[in-house]
């Protein structure tokens, strides 16, 4: 940092559980950096450049003593001098701010009654105050692109109560926002979102798409498999109408979908059905048919159709069903690697067999369970 002279001088901050201790002689460097990123982010929040994004904007940026802290105190004989924690959020002030369009910025730094500043962990901030106004969504930005699993590869969404020592310890560098993310989503917060700030496009693709780039976490699954009901009939016909107009499946009428709708299992993503089957049982024979099996095609990859499949066997082995049918013209192999064989027609109950489309000409593969 420079002293008023213009002058360079040499600061060593000590750390103590991984926190900065804040004495007096630290304190104005951690004001000066915390009010000139304050300052360079509301100028760049003010452009308005003809010819730019940017033009006509006028956005209102809005901050202060949002944040009421308290002195970390002793830990371990050590006094954290003005390092603090967070006491309270003004979320009247936010919420007031926000009513009338502004962009809320809040800093790291907090204010006791007594008139003290305390240099706060930014991580902690962040969660406090998405906990305190009810956020929806919370998104740290880190140095990697998200939580890595074992093979350095992102995990895309996570529960904090599945994350164990290990991934901690793999995940060091982004320790403190994970924490923090964890913290919000048990403290109500729905969505807690690590994305990599050297990413270019992260913000825009981890909101607007549906598998994000960074990892997602939530209390609640993203993915669920489940039975369908009545109001997933539109997301049902949405996935299946493309592979009907290609004469893949066979077309079904709304209708007649509403009144089967019950025998299907649907994989729901983000509130998308993404996978899709029925389970047609007949009990007599101990047969099930395995009918409109579908996964959509940017997931085909991901072995949704695994999961399916492993759902719909154990829901017809739990109807006391002892083999499983299908009948498809294009994905012979698929369903001959999941263990399924080629079977003449009349392998099948006599009341789908009177059924069968001989202009079709679909090939029966029947699987023992």
């Amino acid at each position: 940092m420079t002293n008023q002279k213009g002058d360079q001088k040499t600061l060593i901050s000590q750390f103590h559980l991984g926190r900065r201790v804040t004495s007096m002689a630290i304190l104005p460097a951690v004001l000066d950096a915390a009010g000139s990123t304050r300052l360079t982010i509301e100028a760049a929040l003010s452009m308005g450049l003809a010819n730019s994004p940017m033009h006509g904007a006028r956005i209102r940026v809005h901050s202060g003593n949002l944040i009421t802290a308290k002195p970390l105190g002793i830990i371990e004989g050590v006094d954290y001098n003005h390092t603090g924690e967070v006491r309270k959020v003004d979320c009247l002030s936010i919420a007031q701010q926000l009513a009338y369009g502004n962009i809320v910025l809040i800093s790291p730094i907090g204010y006791s009654p007594t008139g003290e500043i305390f240099n706060l962990c930014y991580e902690a901030v962040a969660s406090e105050v998405a906990v305190a106004i009810q956020a929806d969504k919370l998104i740290y930005l880190t140095e990697q692109e998200g939580v890595l699993d074992a093979a350095s590869s992102v995990i895309r969404e996570i529960c904090p109560q599945a994350i164990d020592a290990a991934l901690w310890a793999r995940n060091e560098p982004i320790k403190k926002p994970l924490a923090a993310a964890c913290s919000a989503c048990q403290q109500g917060v729905e969505r807690a979102h690590l994305i990599g700030f050297n990413v270019v496009g992260a913000l825009p693709q981890e909101l607007f798409t549906r598998d994000g780039v960074g990892t997602m976490l939530s209390l609640e699954a993203y993915e669920v498999m489940r039975y369908a009901t009545i109001d997933d009939v539109a997301g049902i016909i949405e996935l299946i109408r493309p592979l009907e107009q290609q004469g893949i499946l066979v077309r079904r009428s709304r209708e007649r979908l509403e009144q089967e709708v019950q025998q299907f299992t649907v994989i729901v993503r983000d509130g998308a059905i993404v996978a899709a089957a029925a389970l047609f049982p007949d009990k007599a024979s101990g047969y099930g048919e395995l009918a409109c099996f579908v996964v959509s095609e940017q997931y085909r990859s991901q072995k949704k159709g695994d999961i399916l499949l492993s759902q719909i066997e154990q829901r017809a082995r739990g109807l006391g069903l002892n083999h499983l049918f299908v009948l498809t013209t294009r994905t012979a192999h698929w369903f001959i690697e999941h263990g399924f064989k080629e079977t003449p027609v009349e392998r099948l109950p006599v009341e789908r067999q009177n059924r069968y489309n001989f202009q079709r000409k679909s090939k029966v593969f029947l699987k023992a369970l």
